[in-house]
């Protein structure tokens, strides 16, 4: 029986297309369960190693991107210091398709619309891997945390409470 092909998203693409190793786990989501837990059991990884996209907006900088453990929340102030900001605030929900080409539930931080500022947590280099929304729901990928830094240009900072 031959395999079910996996529509390609601009995150598969661009990890592709630079040749970097990466595994696809999709999963069957359900819009009231978007949480670390649920795709943790639903692909059986660990939910440390689980991480989210979150954007959010610096009075600076405009939009800015947050890769965090699922599992945690999101400290405005020290992205706001890292990212040069006085002041940072999550981006509007109704805005996120519209500024990243991705929707909630399936934003990942390669492949948005434009490279935006982008921080990973620290604690995802206690990883060989971790896992990312690949850019829909129900799609994650396994990728090393510095294929991350390479591909958006980002970088490593402490980003939780």
């Amino acid at each position: 029986m031959a395999k079910k092909k996996i529509q390609k998203t601009n995150a598969i693409r661009l990890v592709e297309q630079k040749k970097i190793d990466y595994i696809e786990h999709e999963y069957a989501w359900s819009e009231e369960d978007l949480g670390t837990g649920h795709v943790s059991e639903q692909v059986k990884i660990e939910p440390a190693r689980i991480f989210k996209t979150l954007v959010a907006v610096g009075n600076k900088t405009g939009p800015i991107v947050a890769v965090i453990p699922g599992n945690h929340e999101l400290d405005l102030k020290k992205i706001a210091k890292a990212s040069g900001n006085k002041k940072v605030e999550m981006l509007h929900l109704r805005d996120l398709e519209a500024t990243t080409g991705y929707i909630r539930g399936g934003c990942s931080p390669i492949g948005m619309k434009k490279l935006f500022p982008t921080f990973v947590d620290a604690s995802a280099k206690n990883f060989e891997k971790i896992a990312i929304s690949a850019g829909r729901r129900g799609l994650q990928m396994e990728i090393a945390p510095d294929a991350i830094i390479e591909l958006t240009r980002g970088q490593f900072v402490e980003l939780t409470l």
